[in-house]
């Protein structure tokens, strides 16, 4: 690892510490770019060196490409890795690390510019004989035009950022009578989270899979595919749980769209790892987007086919081949992901917000956690909620599912809700473990999060004997009270 030595990581949270360990077992320094308010993460505490690149607002500090670049220049690193989100698919961040002699552990700007304009994307996609959705990808951008090409396509129509990506500025439009307010709100979003409102249209699927490609190209020019994971239950165009290999598709329709992100890879020559993702319907494929960075998904694909994708990007940065061969790239097992967020279940994802209590990750064979926060960590209102994902693998679907839930039915988190009783709810909904799920189930299913249930009496008595022998002995002793916020026993956790 002569041209690495130091990396600077540009990210946070449990993406962050992945990456510090990755480094560490290659005998690479770490030094963290962060917030002033992110002091409180395990990331700040594992790196070698930390460095704040601004105040808490993504915009002075995560997405502040002059501050990271000078931050990681002043640490002496001679690379910069940048997770996922933030600034990660942008080329002028790629661009600004190369041009001050620091290696981007990523894609080519070049790239990163072809695959974050969403039309010259699918344009690329349809010379190489891809599968795309019949849509609009004009110049014009006329409220009026857009209507016309709304109305020639046929509801639903789905609006989407042209340089978007992550489910922001994506509207669907049902019918032609919402079609003006869907498309003014799509590219107010979009120039807020990208700084273009340029947008694009396509005829919008409805009951499909999403279903995604891991590619890798390596420092010579190979393109690898590792095969596909499953990324259909979703809320609001964000993923909940993933899971590798999809339990929908055959041998054949799974080395089909293997070859056909492979191919489009190619013809970019991609470097680095990325994503190519895909809506299935009916038995067929529709090409939606390439993603020019890691996943937060990556496990699930590292857990069937034993490689290392971090350790990879990291190599490949630094010019160095892979031990990959693609006809040995046989992918064992299967293995789920599902993200721990700190939220209220039984309001529909609204974050639970404040400092973390006491934390049990329960560890067993087949069992992954990628955790960024511990106890006594601030979670604030900044970011996302996010705080760790747990990853397992077993010899099937059926005991990878059991195994999820006795995992997570074992983890212990005290001070914030979790989303840990919606996952459980959702691993064992028959048309989940059916694999029949398409992106519909969340809003099918749960549209509006959990239904609290009434306690029993034997829980309320239980309740009620903690609250004499244990909670109020103590309250008395320490002389305060407790926050009843963060007190699981009258908060009727």
């Amino acid at each position: 690892m002569d041209k690495i030595k130091k990396l600077a990581i540009a990210n946070r949270g449990e993406v962050a510490v992945r990456i510090i360990r990755a480094c560490q077992e290659l005998g690479i320094e770490t030094v963290l770019l962060h917030s002033d308010v992110d002091t409180q993460s395990l990331a700040y505490r594992l790196a070698d060196e930390t460095y704040c690149v601004g105040s808490a607002p993504t915009g002075e500090s995560y997405l502040n490409i002059e501050s990271n670049v000078q931050a990681a220049l002043a640490s002496g690193a001679d690379a910069v890795h940048p997770g996922f989100g933030f600034l990660s698919e942008n080329a002028d961040f790629a661009r600004a690390c190369i041009e001050n002699r620091l290696i981007f552990v990523g894609p080519s700007p070049e790239c990163i510019e072809l695959f974050g304009d969403k039309i010259s994307a699918k344009k690329l996609v349809i010379e190489a004989g891809g599968p795309t959705v019949p849509g609009y990808e004009g110049q014009d951008q006329s409220i009026e035009t857009l209507l016309a090409q709304v109305e020639k396509i046929g509801c639903p129509v789905i609006v989407k950022a042209a340089a978007g990506g992550g489910g922001r500025g994506m509207r669907v439009i049902h019918s032609l009578k919402e079609a003006s307010s869907a498309i003014e709100s799509a590219k107010r979003e979009s120039l807020n989270a990208f700084g273009s409102e340029k947008v694009f249209l396509e005829k919008y699927i409805d009951g499909a899979k999403h279903i995604e490609v891991q590619i890798f190209g390596d420092s010579g020019g190979h393109v690898f595919s590792l095969f596909e994971r499953e990324c259909s239950v979703q809320r609001r165009h964000q993923k909940v749980i993933e899971e590798a290999l999809s339990p929908s598709l055959s041998d054949t329709e799974r080395q089909e769209v293997a070859a056909v992100a492979r191919k489009i890879a190619k013809t970019a020559n991609y470097k680095g790892a990325g994503t190519v993702e895909f809506l299935y319907h009916d038995n067929k494929f529709y090409f939606m987007e390439v993603n020019t960075r890691l996943q937060v998904e990556h496990p699930v694909t590292e857990m069937i086919l034993g490689v290392d994708l971090v350790k990879a990007q990291i190599l490949t940065a630094a010019g160095r081949s892979l031990l990959w061969d693609q006809q040995e790239l046989r992918p064992a097992g299967h293995a789920i992901e599902c993200r721990i967020y700190v939220e209220d279940p039984y309001l529909n994802g609204v974050p639970s917000l404040g400092r973390l209590g006491f934390c049990h990750w329960p560890a067993g064979p087949g069992r992954r956690f990628e955790v960024g926060f511990e106890e006594d960590d601030e979670i604030t209102s900044f970011y996302d909620a996010m705080i760790a994902k747990v990853v397992v693998w077993d010899e099937s679907r059926t005991r990878a599912i059991q195994k999820m839930k006795r995992t997570l039915q074992e983890t212990v988190i005290f001070g914030l809700q979790t989303n840990i009783p919606y996952l459980l709810e959702i691993l064992q909904h028959p048309e989940f473990i059916d694999g029949k799920m398409t992106t519909n189930f969340i809003n099918q299913y749960f549209p509006t999060g959990l239904c609290k249930e009434d306690l029993d009496r034997h829980d309320l008595d239980l309740m009620d004997q903690v609250e004499k022998q244990i909670v109020e002995p103590y309250r008395n002793s320490e002389g305060y009270s407790i926050n009843t916020n963060s007190n699981p026993w009258t908060a009727n956790w």
